[in-house]
């Protein structure tokens, strides 16, 4: 097929055909083809050489397409953000003038509140979706267009939008993408649906101090699940929420005027405080149950600064007059003929069963009993234990720290008894939003962590490590998140700089990345959310800092 006229392209099929189509033909054309009949609503976006597009999008070059169905992580981010929209659009005409801020997400939902406001009232909640229901109903088109920079700026202005206003402050694109419903516009951060009528499946529901919007699960599209409380990370996020205020700082406009105005070493230097005051009372609380607590459990996800957050707490501990020894519960894996296996055929390191959890607690009963054990070397190159394991013998005012993915799931200590044990839990949950209108997830800053970890320290590419972070991601799923309510207490190792530390790091990476690969599509996603920022050198992170994990130069070792 060598056709080669400049008003045509050449459009690749995920069933390997290939066709011509005139220039500039729009994606939601491409699905009158024969093998998208049947399709219908459950397609809500393309991938155009794997770069995820929306369904207006116009194909101007030579390209390999893929629908973006709804059930697909893709899927499910535009139908939450189009779902965030239409909330944005609800409240700004049932409650116009009060300011709707977005805040984490808290399960298969995301937490909303009013600013200023102490509690958002049952009623209210209700009057939001009433209104959103009714424009659902009436299916209205969700469109996409451009403002020129100075025609957005006078229309944030005259919205009372001062958050994305900030953030548009900072940046210098001629041409700001906009979406607009019901006579409803807001800066746009991605792909919407195209209709207001495909957004029927969600719940809003009262959660003091605000509500929650509740909608379904990647892999259930059409199911508003019963409500899953997650009373630990809700905890972490009102406590950060809190330092946020004291901070100053909410959003990345915000965070990118005090950079612009040379301020942003003092903020660090708050920031680390407060991390250094959190610390310091995780480690008295240990002090507080001396009496019985002689095992501290550390979990969490990946990038979620385990490592670094031991070590801080290991001289906190010292501080209080303990003599802490660490174990790694690494060590007690099984032989490699031994490891579990996925559904795939591969080892499943991840799985409790890839450990020897008995002899774990033989060794920490033992040690807590006052006897020298002999513990394991496992070796991860030859896949077995060394011959040679490592004596050790708890002293006077000794505390064993252990920290692993496994270590909130009671299954890992059952010989230990409850009262011994302190267990807490780490994640990087910022407070940060893009605008009032788009959060941050949480999961993307410890992708960056990990993208930038990943290449400094263990070699590995950018794709890579994209392409591993689904996997990364699943055996969080399984193995941390049902286990993270077992904690005793929570760290929140988010710092509000230092996104824009990682973008320096980051984006030559990300830009390594190349249409051809099938993770082209995280890395252009993972870009522009990096374009919110500006960069910070990374000679402003202190040398203790948990950032420093990832960047290097850190004044541990690891």
């Amino acid at each position: 097929m060598k056709r080669n006229h400049t008003n045509e392209v050449c459009i690749t099929f995920p069933t390997g055909r290939q066709d011509f189509f005139p220039y500039g033909i729009r994606v939601i054309d491409l699905l009158k083809e024969k093998e998208f009949d049947g399709a219908g609503d459950a397609i809500v976006g393309g991938l155009i050489n794997n770069e995820v597009v929306s369904l207006t999008f116009r194909v101007e070059v030579n390209s390999v397409f893929e629908p973006v169905m709804i059930a697909s992580r893709d899927g499910a981010r535009i139908f939450r953000r189009s779902l965030c929209f239409l909330l944005n659009a609800a409240a700004a005409a049932v409650f116009p003038g009060r300011r709707l801020v977005i805040g984490h997400s808290l399960g298969d939902s995301y937490f909303f509140y009013f600013d200023d406001e102490p509690e958002t009232s049952a009623d209210d909640v209700s009057r939001l979706e009433s209104r959103m229901q009714e424009l659902v109903k009436a299916d209205l088109p969700i469109t996409r267009s451009v403002l020129s920079y100075n025609d957005a700026m006078t229309h944030l202005k005259e919205t009372g939008n001062r958050s994305a206003e900030q953030l548009l402050e900072h940046l210098s694109d001629s041409k700001i993408t906009i979406h607009e419903c019901a006579g409803f516009r807001d800066i746009a951060h991605g792909p919407l649906v195209l209709h207001s009528g495909l957004l029927g499946h969600f719940e809003l529901a009262a959660y003091p101090p605000g509500f929650l919007l509740r909608f379904p699960p990647v892999d259930l599209p059409g199911v508003v699940e019963p409500l899953k409380e997650h009373p630990v990370v809700f905890s972490i996020f009102q406590e950060y929420k809190r330092w946020g205020k004291v901070l100053g700082v909410s959003n990345a406009g915000q965070l990118n005027d005090l950079i612009s105005r040379g301020k942003i070493k003092d903020f660090i230097q708050v920031a680390e405080a407060l991390h250094d005051k959190k610390m310091a009372e995780i480690a008295n609380a240990v002090y507080e149950k001396r009496d019985s607590v002689r095992l501290i459990l550390i979990a969490g996800p990946s990038c979620s600064g385990k490592t670094t957050f031991t070590k801080k707490l290991l001289v906190q501990l010292k501080v209080l007059g303990y003599n802490p020894v660490s174990i790694s519960v690494d060590d007690y894996f099984l032989p490699r003929d031994q490891t579990p296996l996925d559904k795939n055929g591969e080892y499943d390191f991840e799985a409790l069963e890839a450990l020897d959890v008995g002899l774990f607690n033989d060794h920490v009963c033992g040690l807590l009993d006052g006897d020298e054990v002999e513990i394991p070397d496992f070796d991860f190159k030859t896949g077995k234990s060394n011959p040679a394991g490592k004596p050790l013998k708890l002293e006077s005012r000794s505390i064993i720290v252990v920290e692993g993915i496994h270590c909130l799931n009671p299954k890992l200590t059952f010989k230990i008894k409850p009262e011994k044990k302190f267990s807490i839990y780490v994640s990087a949950l910022t407070q940060l939003n893009i605008d009032d209108h788009n959060r941050i997830p949480t999961t993307d800053v410890r992708l960056l962590r990990r993208l930038v970890r990943d290449h400094q320290f263990r070699g590995y590419s950018a794709v890579e490590t994209l392409t591993r972070w689904p996997s990364v991601r699943n055996g969080e799923i399984r193995n941390i998140f049902p286990h993270e309510n077992n904690a005793q207490i929570a760290f929140n190792s988010a710092l509000d700089y230092e996104l824009a530390i990682l973008k320096g790091f980051a984006e030559p990476l990300l830009s390594t990345v190349k249409p051809f690969d099938p993770v082209y599509g995280e890395a252009v996603r993972l870009r522009q959310f990096l374009s919110n920022f500006i960069m910070v050198p990374s000679k402003y992170s202190p040398y203790y800092s948990i950032l420093r994990e990832y960047i290097g130069d850190s004044g541990f070792t690891y």
